[in-house]
């Protein structure tokens, strides 16, 4: 159930970032040859991996809003979301390109080439290959330390609120 609740913050969340970057993209149009590289950069990177569950999360949603509606029609809105989610999945090129804008709009092409060539070493497989579980281990960690850190705060606050005459 917390995986459940965290993929869909973390989808909510990947939605209003893509949202950001839709916004950005849009504002730059690359000449193709930049954007092309750009892409392969994008792609190559894996710089998207986690806008993979934006689609499904937002159907999911959607889905959800009109069960809340209608709940007899749950099965048949399940059945639905599943008939029309092929046509939503050929969209996630959309969010390559969004990316890919991007990149474009802030490297020049020397550089995509650049990153290219260490994308394609083995130095740049490995952070390839290594960087979601970074990714994850480091947001896990950050909030065991969060955690703590409010522990101390309460603790710290209530201190200084009894110093001066108040229990909290």
């Amino acid at each position: 159930m917390r995986r459940i609740a965290m993929h869909l913050m973390r989808a909510g969340v990947l939605t209003l970032a893509l949202a950001g970057f839709a916004g950005a993209a849009v504002a730059q149009q690359p000449s193709g040859a930049v954007f092309q590289l750009a892409r392969q950069v994008v792609l190559l990177s894996g710089a998207t991996r986690a806008f993979d569950g934006v689609i499904p999360s937002i159907l999911q949603q959607t889905m959800a809003a009109f069960v809340q509606q209608n709940p007899d029609l749950q099965n048949q809105l399940v059945e639905s979301a599943q008939a029309i989610r092929p046509d939503f999945d050929k969209r996630r090129e959309d969010i390559n390109d969004i990316v890919g804008r991007i990149y474009a709009s802030r490297f020049t092409e020397a550089e995509l080439k650049e990153l290219l060539v260490f994308y394609n070493s083995p130095v740049g497989k490995k952070f390839i290959a290594t960087m979601p579980g970074v990714i994850e281990e480091s947001f896990r960690l950050t909030q065991e330390w969060a955690g703590k850190l409010s522990e101390e705060m309460v603790v710290r606050l209530r201190a200084e609120m009894k110093k001066r005459g108040h229990n909290i």
